[in-house]
C-alpha cells in the first residue's frame, strides 16, 4: 500500500516540474546551463594533458572538458 502512495506522489511531482518547465518556456526564459564561449571552446580542444589538469586551467567542470573534447 505505501508503494502506491509513492508511485502516486513521485507521479504529482514529475507533473508539477514539466508544468513548471512549460511555465518557463511560455515566458520566454532560457532554461538549461549557460553555453561556455566559443574562443574557450577552442583554447579547450588545442590544450594538451589530463582532462582534470585542462578543467582546472581554464575553470570549467571535468564534463565541459569532455564534452568538448569528444564533440
Amino acid at each position: 500500500m505505501l508503494g502506491v502512495f509513492a508511485e502516486f506522489e513521485r507521479t504529482m511531482i514529475a507533473e508539477r516540474v514539466c508544468a513548471g518547465f512549460a511555465r518557463g518556456r511560455a515566458a520566454g526564459t532560457v532554461l538549461g546551463r549557460p553555453p561556455i564561449d566559443a574562443g574557450l571552446e577552442q583554447r579547450i580542444r588545442e590544450a594538451s594533458g589530463g582532462i582534470r589538469k585542462i578543467a582546472a586551467q581554464f575553470g570549467v567542470g571535468v564534463g565541459t572538458v569532455q564534452r568538448v573534447k569528444r564533440a
